[in-house]
């Protein structure tokens, strides 16, 4: 059941928030006055802590909620939408960040099929559909007129990955490189729906994800890797989607935003 009253917040979904990237992507948009719906897949004591962080920094009277679903299912994907309806009324704002890495590094030549499939699902497959609900919802909201100034957005967290080959990743580097043909796809599609599309890039970053392969990536930045020499962080990223999420670019759409160090220059 909808709320019958929207809250006055703008308010977010943002996907895979218990930890890492989304943990701080829903940390800075309470900073800036968002209402954010936490979603998680599995880990709610992490959600519960990404909740509580967020709510002591949010302004403008913005309440944090959380709730369950695995985004590669259609009734999980159907739950956040209901479950934000029913929280707060409205969706200003959905950012793609759930994805998982591949179970295990291995040449390409030995890749698994089921591995894959899982990946996709829910590294594409999942945001796809996501957006595709979310961005018809946006659009009735629009239509209905009752919220001055609305100007929804999505956002797709993808990775350098796009674009760099790592053979003993092929899944997920497919995976990325489809979110950001996605990216432009909805950009095209939702642009006289007045829904702009951005895709977030990030580059190495300090999560759990890397933390295993952390004394390569320091060889590697040591070694020039990156103009900027350091590893990117969570807020990092965080920031990016707080430029978007402000309105700050209301005359660009299907952009990409690198938050990579500089590492999609080429450099002789």
């Amino acid at each position: 059941m909808e709320s019958s009253i929207a809250t006055s917040n703008r308010v977010a979904l943002v996907t895979g928030a218990s930890r890492g990237i989304g943990r701080a992507i829903a940390i800075e948009l309470a900073r800036t006055g968002y209402a954010v719906m936490i979603n998680y897949a599995s880990n709610h004591a992490a959600a519960e802590e990404t909740r509580a962080a967020a709510q002591s920094v949010a302004q403008g009277g913005a309440e944090m909620r959380i709730c369950g679903g695995d985004v590669s299912l259609k009734d999980d994907r159907e739950k956040l939408l209901s479950t934000t309806r029913t929280e707060f009324g409205r969706l200003d704002l959905l950012v793609n960040n759930a994805g998982i890495s591949a179970a295990r590094r291995v040449d390409i030549l030995e890749a698994d099929e089921d591995d894959f499939d899982h990946l996709i699902q829910v590294n594409l497959k999942g945001p796809y559909f996501l957006t595709q609900a979310a961005a018809t919802w946006m659009i009735e909201q629009k239509k209905a007129g009752n919220l001055p100034n609305y100007a929804p957005a999505v956002v797709n967290i993808s990775s350098v990955s796009a674009y760099a080959a790592s053979p003993e990743r092929g899944a997920y580097c497919v995976s990325k490189a489809g979110l950001a043909m996605m990216t432009k796809l909805y950009a095209t599609r939702l642009a006289a729906e007045g829904i702009n599309v951005y895709e977030i890039r990030p580059g190495v970053i300090a999560t759990d994800m890397t933390a295993n392969v952390k004394e390569k990536y320091d060889r590697l930045i040591e070694n020039g890797l990156t103009p900027i020499s350091r590893w990117g962080t969570p807020e990092d990223v965080a920031r990016a989607v707080a430029t978007v999420a402000s309105g700050s670019l209301p005359f660009s759409t299907g952009e990409v935003i690198n938050v990579d160090g500089g590492f999609h220059f080429r450099r002789l």
